[in-house]
């Protein structure tokens, strides 16, 4: 499975070396490393990039990991809750869309203090040894989350929702009659005008996915076409994985496209 991690160093060159350790993690076929960047925390409580992660599509949950952590650590440990919550929803929204918790958030300001540094990196793994002992030797102390998709079945569920108040307000609307019927009408017009966003973005998370899917196995057969025997085999098993999982959710988004669609035509 895909893991975001965050592996915390005492000091700005140990995470440069835990960063590099990462790369050789990769050669030697331990992991797929997809992409990765190092962040510091001075000793005002503020945290900047210090390494840029990769660019296009492989990189995007790196940096939306990053960008999130930048929006929301900072000050005194323990600000990031009341910090989050008068946001707008941006950093909130990232982290929503790579699928982990509020929490690890927490969980990672707790151990990035002021004058520490960390490598933030998305890679696959099939189990966890290889990252924590290298790191460990260093100094580096790994926190990972999983990646799940919880904001596309979210997505699924808020179409489904305001598809029925839709039904709702038009049974409504058709049994009322003068300035109570034009009231209720506008109200259906500003509910089809949702469902028209929720299908404009269903349709931008649908090509994001596929950009980001196809980077990444871009990425696995570059390191293939220097592999054989075992280490090949596994790069090709994973490449089967990422184009089921994309397949998966292309299924689960196009259907509450489709039924978006269907809402804001009848």
């Amino acid at each position: 499975m895909d893991k975001m991690l965050v592996i915390v160093f005492d000091s700005e060159i140990k995470a440069y070396e835990g960063s590099n350790v990462l790369q050789e993690l990769q050669y030697e076929g331990s992991i797929n490393l997809y992409a990765k960047a190092v962040i510091a925390r001075d000793a005002s409580g503020k945290v900047t990039v210090k390494q840029q992660g990769d660019a296009g599509p492989i990189g995007t949950a790196v940096g939306m990991l990053t960008g999130s952590l930048l929006g929301l650590i900072g000050g005194p440990v323990g600000a990031v809750v009341g910090a989050s919550v008068g946001m707008s929803g941006g950093a909130l929204y990232d982290l929503a869309n790579l699928g982990i918790s509020e929490d690890f958030i927490s969980e990672v300001e707790k151990s990035l203090l002021p004058g520490k540094a960390a490598v933030v990196a998305e890679v696959w793994e099939e189990w966890t040894l290889p990252v924590d002992t290298r790191m460990e030797s260093l100094g580096g102390v790994v926190l990972r989350r999983s990646r799940w998709e919880v904001l596309d079945a979210q997505i699924e569920q808020d179409v489904a929702a305001l598809n029925a108040d839709l039904d709702d307000l038009e049974a409504e609307r058709d049994r009322a009659a003068g300035e109570a019927r034009a009231k209720l009408q506008a109200k259906v017009d500003a509910a089809k005008a949702k469902l028209q966003a929720r299908q404009e973005e269903i349709q931008a998370r649908i090509e994001a996915s596929k950009q980001e899917t196809d980077a990444k196995i871009k990425s696995l057969q570059e390191q293939m076409a220097k592999e054989s025997g075992e280490r090949k085999a596994k790069r090709e098993a994973r490449i089967a994985e990422l184009k089921a999982d994309q397949k998966r959710r292309a299924d689960l988004l196009k259907q509450a496209w489709e039924l978006a669609k269907q809402a804001v035509s009848a």
